[in-house]
């Protein structure tokens, strides 16, 4: 039974109800499953899993969502995109704590590898991040770190390399990122060259980092905004 500041994590795929007594008031959100499963392996690890209010990092991800959905109407496109990274990074965060009370050993590789992502999504603008320099941070091997990656259908090097590309490509629409030159963005989202930066992003996205940034704010005038792009 869930109790009030509880998480409930559920399968839209599995049926299931929701009873209580009284007056309660529930949030719910919907987040893609492959979201989460990017971070923390199958769904069949966590669904159906209860997130307890008293945990520390379960607080904190309560609290940012009230906030959040109090503020909403307040926010811009680009910052509430940013504001539901965030929140969903603090919901696989809080799976993550409420795992680690588990003892099955088969989640102990499904949180290392959650604590190597955590890692390098904090590290992405150093562009000497690398899977040996990652799995010693979570102290493991090389090897290891590979191997849990590659059973969860990803690779080390890629991933980060991915998030880096989300990275620029987030800086890019964003207007307060507008005065960084594309050398200077490049280098904070962790690209050794403004060319290197270049060749992986339009291989990602199909269009030069420039023209993805003209696009996205010509969008945005087109939806009431005012920015101008020289």
């Amino acid at each position: 039974m869930d109790r009030a500041g509880d998480f409930s994590i559920r399968d839209p795929n599995s049926p299931w109800t929701l009873e209580h007594k009284g007056h309660v008031e529930v949030l719910a959100i919907e987040i893609p499953r492959d979201r989460l499963e990017s971070m923390l392996g199958s769904a069949r690890h966590f669904a159906g899993l209860t997130m307890y209010g008293h945990l520390p990092v379960t607080t904190l991800a309560r609290l940012f969502l009230s906030n959040m959905m109090s503020m909403a109407d307040r926010l811009t496109p680009q910052a509430a995109e940013r504001m539901t990274s965030v929140a969903i990074d603090l919901v696989a965060a809080s799976l993550a704590e409420r795992l680690s009370m588990e003892t099955p050993k088969a989640l102990s590789g499904t949180l290392t590898v959650q604590r190597a992502k955590a890692y390098a999504l904090a590290n992405l603008g150093k562009p000497e991040l690398d899977t040996s320099q990652v799995a010693a941070a979570v102290g493991i091997s090389m090897r290891q770190l590979q191997t849990l990656f590659r059973e969860r259908g990803s690779n080390v090097t890629a991933w980060i390399w991915q998030r880096r590309l989300e990275q620029a490509a987030q800086r890019l629409s964003d207007p307060a990122c507008l005065h960084l030159q594309l050398g200077e963005l490049a280098y904070g989202c962790g690209f050794a060259s403004q060319s290197h930066f270049s060749r992986r992003f339009r291989d990602q996205y199909g269009l030069s980092p420039r023209d993805y940034r003209h696009t996205a704010f010509a969008r945005a005038a087109e939806a009431g905004g005012a920015v101008r792009i020289v």
